[in-house]
């Protein structure tokens, strides 16, 4: 799919206006469908009148756990799998990234993300001293950590040589009202630093490529991307050649003010060589 380069930005009021002139639908879940603590109701009920208006529903996350995983998170957050047709993760994604690195690999990340190796015949070391790649999920500790606290760890890294591969692109997300480091950070860090980084999630095109198969989607399809993250949602979107529905009031909020203008959002996608076809403050 070619990558869209301009288009015009309007305001909607609602998903219900658009959605009829698309097949698919690749809806980021973390701060769209729920903030890390709740769910959001009226997102939740216009992905199912999405789907029942005929459209197929990808959730497309930078998670870096499995799509099981994440669809037992949203059990819990109450999230009906009325909602959706297929969960697609940044973890999944990157599996084949761990498998062909051959390991042993260096694990960056809590012990809640393990399930991403499940099944794996791949080693994992507790140093870096024998690892042949280091994979980040996460920070260790991420309610009290920031990626300042990972400099000499990188560092080392670094001094080994060692590849990182990225299970979740995203710098930050909301927890409730709090950002939360991502991965992504660490990856940008050590990038930052000369350190070579593998990712497979948003923006990279093997996640839409796996959602595609996952959602047994067309290759001519016309399928619009929903999301809050400017350079995972909307890059990765516009790089593979989706509509883009932007949510406002996610984790750019700040950039966009509280109620922006069609021109100031397009103003600002501009910026970042952006294009999104619609905008609204957050799904419904």
């Amino acid at each position: 799919m070619d990558r869209i380069d301009s288009q015009p930005t309007r305001k909607i009021a609602a998903l219900a206006e658009v959605a009829g002139g698309y097949a698919a639908i690749f809806c980021d879940i973390w701060g769209v469908v729920h903030n890390g603590e709740r769910k959001h109701p009226a997102a939740e009920e216009a992905l199912v009148a999405a789907r029942s208006g005929g459209a197929r529903v990808v959730l497309l996350t930078n998670s870096p756990r499995p799509a099981a995983a994440v669809m037992e998170q949203l059990d819990g957050f109450g999230v009906t799998r009325e909602a959706y047709d297929a969960v697609v993760t940044s973890g999944d994604a990157t599996r084949a990234l761990i498998a062909e690195s051959g390991g042993p690999v260096f694990h960056i990340g809590p012990e809640r993300d393990l399930d991403l190796f499940a099944g794996l015949d791949v080693e994992r070391t507790g140093s870096p001293d024998a690892a042949r790649a280091a994979v980040a999920t996460g920070l260790y500790h991420d309610e009290k950590e920031t990626p300042d606290d990972y400099r000499d760890l990188l560092a080392d890294l670094k001094a080994r040589d060692l590849s990182m591969i990225c299970a979740n692109p995203d710098i930050v997300v909301h927890r409730g009202e709090r950002l939360i480091y991502c991965a992504g950070a660490l990856a940008r860090d050590y990038a930052a630093a000369g350190g070579k980084v593998e990712l497979a999630g948003k923006p990279h095109a093997p996640i839409y490529r796996q959602a595609m198969r996952v959602g047994d989607i067309a290759q001519d399809t016309g399928i619009l991307a929903i999301g809050d993250g400017l350079m995972t949602d909307v890059k990765g979107a516009n790089d593979f050649g989706c509509d883009v529905l932007l949510i406002i009031h996610g984790i750019h909020g700040a950039e966009f003010g509280a109620a922006p203008a069609e021109e100031v959002v397009a103003r600002v996608l501009a910026e970042k060589g952006l294009a999104a076809r619609y905008f609204m403050a957050a799904l419904a």
